[in-house]
């Protein structure tokens, strides 16, 4: 095909914010994670598929299956969609432990 362009698995961005390998990064309605470190400006490759360990809040249980927000302002993972960016769903329960702020997400790669 002439007009292919690439896989779409992941692509290059530029980073809204500094952002460090495996940190969740927005831009516009796009979500991905970091392949590596990028300052502000810098272009940065982004996987928009895949099943990744984020950042999430705190004292908050997921469930399998739930829904997974994004919160630019606080950059992590949150069940809350009010104000935040869909971006997949859960794919391990996680307790609601002031401690407990990984959860594994499948993001969904729908923009």
């Amino acid at each position: 095909m002439k007009n292919y362009v690439q896989p779409g698995n992941s692509i290059t961005l530029t980073a809204p914010y500094a952002v460090a390998s495996g940190d969740g990064l927005l831009v516009g309605s796009i979500f991905g994670i970091a392949a590596g470190a990028a300052a502000l400006g810098e272009p940065v490759e982004t996987a928009l598929v895949g099943v990744f360990d984020i950042t999430k809040v705190g004292s908050q249980a997921w469930t399998v299956g739930a829904k997974v927000y994004w919160d630019d302002t606080n950059k992590r993972c949150t069940t809350v969609a009010t104000d935040n960016t869909l971006i997949g769903v859960a794919v391990e329960a996680v307790a609601s432990g002031a401690g407990d702020t990984i959860g594994r997400v499948r993001l969904n790669a729908a923009f």
